[in-house]
Formats: structure tokens, sequence, C-alpha cells
């Protein structure tokens, strides 16, 4: 390779020589000189140190060799390299790569979005890895990383900008409808839903409406739902509608999608936000299964919490170590309309019973405390004292009506701590305690995802000013959270499997570590290893399948790219 500097040709006489290949003029260099007894002369040893430049006879475009034997030479003043960094870090890039590979989503998007597939691939590393997704500082990221572009081109913001101005509703239906068309349809799955919102303060995007924000910002906001599929512990497909739009009316529309996609072997495990009537009697009519947890001051979970208190509390045989929780299951009637029964699967937890009790009694101290304040005052005091306190008012409903006192009603507090340390999970489908209660707890793990694209991927907010540019970012996001959640789940079975305490085996931490896999361009300006994999970064990359062979042989493949 032949560096696009030119330098003067070295004035050693007897060593520079020229050779004309093909109208072109190389220069030569002879570097030994080996001498043969039999013949009694010496053959030299010569080798090619550049190209003569057409324009200038004097000049020379040099390579390698140059650099070689004539180490001291002086260059020409580096050339601008403003366009990409001298060190470029290549670790985390390389399993966002592997995963897309795995997954083929490279190959999925280039049929979907076709030759602008490998910015909306770097747009989503860069919210995994810069846990960002503001797209004016897209470019800063694609300054010192690999990039899935054709060449590793770099584009501007404004560029990225147009971008999610041109993506179109129908590539994000085609993308979902193929992801969805490969997963395996015919293994019963549960799919755990679930739903969260995002702020977003532009005047002119239909969808965002002012609603049941999760974060209590009094702004405009968009939900976004998304499906996880619990047994392969990948997303599935999301939906994004109007921040005016309830949770649990919103259910049956998922439900539908769900059937369009091919769903059908499956079963939902939902939060108790979801808990209705008619969402219920809609997953039976369409053959769902459920694992729904239910709101806790449903007076028949009361019911049912006093029939069987004192029976299953201390007992061993009900004893769920792992979430050091007791657990029996019952059947009954969920609606006194239903024919069928279900399972109420009834959990103490002594843990939560403390902590229950105790915001219970600071709660009923707090109100005590502005109760108190208030004494021999004219006021009327709110409802929502009633409940624990009898209200005494001097002359009331008169005009010279004053608050007296309360009184504190033990009974309705005695009774509220009984029940503190219960909570009630309902199937459809036959299962002991245990089981019921693995799965919902296996929720973590899409409740991660969202805790995850909000704190790790920057989705708090969508930063755009178009419906269309929102649109783009949920679906860049949604490819972000598939890879990341493999990502996840690849260092957590590898954690398992060791069985050792390892911080760094978490995804921020990995990225981190990986992140300090570096190449450095030299003088010659190839990309070049700058250091071998560490014994911690070997660690990371096991989880992924990935060895220090495999780092210096994509190494190697990015350098010849950028070449």
């Amino acid at each position: 390779m032949y560096y696009d500097f030119k330098v003067k040709i070295p004035e050693e006489v007897g060593k520079i020589t020229r050779r004309t290949i093909k109208g072109v003029i190389y220069i030569n260099y002879e570097y030994a000189r080996i001498y043969k007894p039999d013949k009694k002369y010496n053959i030299p040893k010569r080798t090619t140190i550049g190209k003569l430049c057409d324009d200038e006879p004097e000049m020379m475009y040099p390579n390698a060799n140059y650099l070689k034997f004539y180490p001291d030479a002086e260059l020409p003043k580096e050339r601008d390299r403003s366009t990409r960094s001298s060190c470029l870090r290549i670790g985390s890039f390389l399993v966002v790569q592997k995963i897309i590979k795995e997954y083929g989503l490279d190959e999925m998007l280039a049929r979907i979005i076709g030759r602008d597939s490998g910015l909306f691939l770097d747009l989503a590393a860069y919210s995994i890895i810069s846990e960002s997704n503001a797209s004016q500082y897209y470019p800063d990221y694609a300054y010192n990383h690999p990039l899935f572009t054709r060449e590793m081109k770099l584009y501007s913001d404004s560029k990225v900008s147009d971008f999610f101005s041109n993506l179109t509703i129908n590539q994000s239906i085609g993308f979902l409808n193929e992801w969805n068309a490969s997963r395996n349809h015919r293994e019963q799955i549960y799919i755990s839903y679930d739903s969260t919102n995002k702020v977003c303060q532009a005047g002119d995007i239909d969808i965002a409406e002012f609603g049941h924000s999760k974060s209590g910002d009094d702004k405009p906001i968009i939900n976004y739902s998304l499906a996880y599929d619990h047994e392969n512990k990948e997303p599935l497909f999301y939906e994004e509608y109007p921040g005016s739009i309830v949770d649990v009316s919103q259910l049956q529309y998922m439900l539908e999608k769900a059937k369009g996609y091919g769903y059908k072997k499956v079963g939902f495990i939902l939060d108790r936000g979801y808990f209705s009537k008619e969402n219920i009697h809609f997953m039976d009519k369409n053959g769902y299964d459920f694992v729904i947890m239910v709101k806790g001051m449903k007076k028949f979970v009361h019911e049912l919490i006093r029939e069987n208190r004192g029976t299953f509390e201390e007992d061993r045989k009900t004893s769920i170590r792992k979430h050091k929780t007791n657990g029996i299951t019952v059947k009954r009637q969920l609606f006194p309309s239903d024919v069928k029964e279900r399972y109420f699967h009834i959990y103490y937890s002594n843990r939560k019973h403390a902590s229950e009790r105790e915001l219970l009694e600071a709660k009923i101290d707090r109100m005590a405390r502005a109760l108190k304040k208030l004494e021999g005052q004219a006021v009327r005091i709110g409802t929502g004292f009633e409940k624990y306190f009898d209200l005494i008012y001097y002359h009331p409903g008169k005009e010279d009506e004053k608050f007296v006192m309360a009184r504190e009603r033990t009974d309705v507090v005695n009774e509220e701590i009984k029940l503190c340390g219960y909570f009630c999970i309902i199937t459809s489908k036959k299962m002991t305690a245990k089981d019921a209660l693995e799965l919902y707890k296996s929720r973590d793990a899409s409740e991660k995802l969202f805790r995850g694209d909000k704190s790790y991927l920057g989705n708090r907010s969508l930063r755009v000013q178009s419906d269309a540019s929102a649109e783009a970012k949920i679906f860049i996001e949604f490819l972000a959270l598939i890879i990341r959640s493999k990502m996840y789940t690849c260092l957590k079975n590898a954690v398992t499997e060791d069985e050792k305490k390892q911080n760094y085996m978490t995804v921020p931490a990995a990225l981190k570590e990986l992140e300090k896999i570096e190449m450095i361009c030299h003088l010659d300006y190839i990309y070049r290893l700058d250091h071998a994999v560490t014994a911690t970064q070997k660690t990371i990359l096991k989880a992924f399948g990935i060895d220090a062979n495999y780092v210096k042989l994509q190494a190697t493949m990015i350098s010849d790219q950028l070449r």
C-alpha cells in the first residue's frame, strides 16, 4: 500500500534505482549484497520503497518499506485526521456485531431499509454503548468507533435527522412481521407484557398527550408497551399509543396483535394494572392462559387471605426458599358470573410484612400529626382521613363548626396490619404456588428491559419534533433492546455457571471494560490493536462466545476496511 503523501526520493548513490512496470516507475532500495563465490560477484537484494510522482520527478509516494529503511526520515505534516480518531474503541462493537449476525438482523434490515441499514444499526449500537439517544451527539460516537455503514462512512447529525424523517411506518411493520415470523410458534411460551411512557414536549406530535405519567411529570407523554418472550428471553413486538389511553384498556389490542403475529400456544404474564373483568374474559375467549397479579385492595382477595390465614405461613412444606416466601393454592371462581374456576395462589412473606407494616404505621403517624395541628380550627377534614380516624367536631354542620379532635380507629388499623405481607397471583392454568411465583417473577427481565431502555439507552425522553421521527426512534430503540437483552442474558448465564461474584458481568460494567479494547493508527496510517486482551476482558468476551483470536481477526478486518 502506498501512502497518500509525498516524500523526496533518497539520494544514496548506488542504493537507489528505478524500475518501470506497465508505465509506472517504482523506486527500489538496495538493502544488501550477497557474494556468490562460484560466480565471483555480488547479487544485490532490492525492495520497492515508493513510486514516482508523475508531476514531480524528485518526489515519490512511499510505502511501509520506506519507513523501515528510513525510520528517521522527516515526514510531511500529518494529514488531517479530524474525520476519524486515531484511537478506535472496538470491544463493545464486536459484541454488538456478533449478536446482530447471530440474529440475522443485518440481512433483515438490508431487505427492509436498504442502503441506509448500516446507519440504522449504528444508531442502535450508539444507543447501547453511549447510553444516549440524542442524535446531535452521534457524530462523537462515530468519530472513535467502527461503523456498520458502507466503508464505515461517518454521517453528520443533520443526515441522522433526515434519516429519522425518511423511515416509514411500513418499514417498522415489515421488520416486526419478519422478526416475529422467525420465532418458534410451535412451542408453548409465556409472554410478559408491560408498558411505560416517555416524556415528549414537542408541540406537533399528535400521539403525545397528557396522561398518567409514571415518572410524575406533568408533561405530554407517549405510552409504549412491549411483549417479551419469557422462555427465550427476547423482545417480540412493541406498540406506541396516545398518552391519555390507560394500560388496562390497551391490553385487548395487544392480544389481537399477538394473534396476528401467529402466537397461539401462549400465556401472558401481566401486572396488576391490567386486571379487569373484560380483559380476563377476552383472554378466555381467545384461548390464552394468563398469570396476573391481583390488586391488593380487592375485597375477594382479603376474604381469601382471612380464610387461609394461619394455615401455611409457618409450614415448611409451603416454603419457597428461593424467594423467602410461603405459598398455597386454592381453587375458586374469580367473578360471580364465571362458570370456570381459577387458581388463586396466596403468598406470605415475613420481610414483606415488616416493610408494609412500617409503611402503614408511618402513614398513620403522619396523618395523626396533621390532624393534631388542626385541632380547634374551623376546618372540615378530607374524607381520606375517615378510614383510619373518627373525626369529632364542635357543632357539626353549623356556622361555628370547629374540628375538635381525631380518635384512631384501631380496629381498622389492626385489620390492615393483619393483611400486611400477603399477596395473590391468579392463573388460568393449574400449577403450584411455586411455579406461579416463578413465572410472575420472570417479569423482572422485562422490567429490567424497561429500566435499561430509560437509564442505559437514554430513552427517557424522545427528543424529536415530528410523528415520523418519534416512530423512527422507537423503532431503533426496539432493535437496541433486542441486542441489549441478548447481552444481559449471555452475561447472566455466564455468572450463573461460574457462581462467582463478578461485578464487571453486568451490561453497563461490561461495556465500560470492553471499550478499553482499542486500535491505534500509526504513522503508516494502519490501525492495529494497541495491546493484548486482558483477563477480565477475556471473561466478558467468553460469555458471548468470543476469544482473543476472534478479536485479532476482526481487528485485522476493520483495519483492512479502513485502508
